[in-house]
């Protein structure tokens, strides 16, 4: 795919990027080379090549799913400035008025 400027123009105005005239060939040239790499790998059949997420073959270990506190109640509330019955205490926000 070949970029030319007034495409470029459209898409940095999309984007809210300012790129100026003297720039605008730069940049063109730029992302049809970078089109042109993305061509290429569309090429490549990938039809029988399992999906991955690493290139490396190990699973992540698991834990058990547990629900907790956490045991760190002590350490996390002495952080706030007010706190009662082990919740952080903070001020009201909506009016009834």
């Amino acid at each position: 795919m070949i970029m030319d400027e007034k495409t470029l123009t459209k898409i940095a105005k999309l984007a809210r990027i300012r790129v100026r005239d003297d720039e605008k060939a730069h940049y063109a040239a730029e992302l049809s080379t970078i089109f042109g790499w993305i061509e290429q790998l569309q090429e490549v059949d990938t039809d029988g090549v399992p999906i991955m997420t690493s290139v490396v073959n190990v699973a992540a270990p698991m834990r058990k799913d547990e629900i907790t506190d956490g045991g760190y109640t002590t350490e996390v509330l002495a952080n706030a400035p007010k706190a009662e019955h082990d919740c952080f205490v903070v001020p009201k926000v909506v009016d009834q008025g």
